[in-house]
């Protein structure tokens, strides 16, 4: 099985800055992790190859710091890695960047699942595995925390729905994001990490692949930041109840009365 994971870098702190002019990440120079879900989502991969046999693949865009989270995923099981590097790429939104990955899943070719984690931790949209879905018209489940191969054409994925589980069975090639839930990732181990250095890695840029311009960067990127801000901290003054137990729920019922809640 041909397994492709999108995984993304995000920031390694809250210390981060942003484009005065639009608004976006500055993601250049940014300290960087691999996105927690992420993780899940490459032992998820390798989890299957060992199953099934194949090869897993890591893809990802960003900028050229993003080639060391590549190499902790190899470090993690992944065969090779390919990341998506351009400024014509910059100030890509969830829409533009599901489409560049589409684009390059095609090229890559053959691909039998392509995996996500649930979302990025830093928007937490959760948008861009069913936008890969979508522009590669393939079957999709989101919020897996069970994948299990039924024959070479199909999976049976469990969804965890909150509420209640959901069984579906997905036919090959697909899309899956995969949830925290799922499994424990793998430690990368010191052997791990030298041999990821070995493995393959290549750099594509907007001239590797077969895009429409108006479609890419920002000119494809429809979602407008208009402000971003740091919330005011509030502060409320604390009424303390009477130590008497039965003085205390007399008084903080007459408080929940007197606020309408009652």
């Amino acid at each position: 099985m041909k397994i492709v994971v999108c995984i993304k870098q995000v920031p390694g702190s809250n210390r981060v800055s942003f484009d005065p002019i639009t608004h976006n990440l500055v993601r250049e120079g940014m300290d960087g992790r691999m996105n927690p879900f992420d993780e899940n989502a490459i032992e998820a991969a390798v989890r299957l190859r060992e199953q099934v046999g194949g090869e897993v693949i890591l893809l990802s865009m960003g900028p050229d710091a993003a080639k060391e989270t590549l190499h902790d995923g190899m470090a993690m099981g992944a065969d090779s890695a390919y990341l998506l590097s351009s400024r014509a790429f910059a100030g890509s939104d969830t829409l533009a960047t599901g489409y560049v990955l589409a684009q390059a899943i095609r090229k890559i070719g053959g691909v039998d699942l392509t995996l996500f984690g649930r979302q990025a931790v830093d928007a937490d949209t959760g948008q861009v595995g069913p936008i890969v879905a979508t522009e590669l018209d393939q079957p999709q489940a989101t919020f897996a925390e069970k994948i299990q191969p039924l024959d070479a054409q199909h999976l049976v994925v469990d969804r965890d729905l909150g509420a209640e589980t959901q069984s579906v069975q997905l036919t090959l090639p697909a899309v899956i994001t995969v949830r925290a839930e799922a499994n424990q990732p793998r430690y990368e181990s010191p052997v791990a990490i030298q041999q990821s250095l070995t493995k393959p890695l290549t750099t594509w840029t907007d001239q590797d692949l077969t895009l429409d311009v108006k479609r890419i960067g920002q000119a494809g990127s429809p979602t407008i930041v208009r402000k971003v801000y740091a919330p005011q901290p509030t502060t409320r003054a604390a009424k303390p109840l009477p130590q008497d137990p039965q003085a205390a729920a007399r008084e903080l019922l007459n408080i929940l009365q007197a606020q309408g809640l009652l």
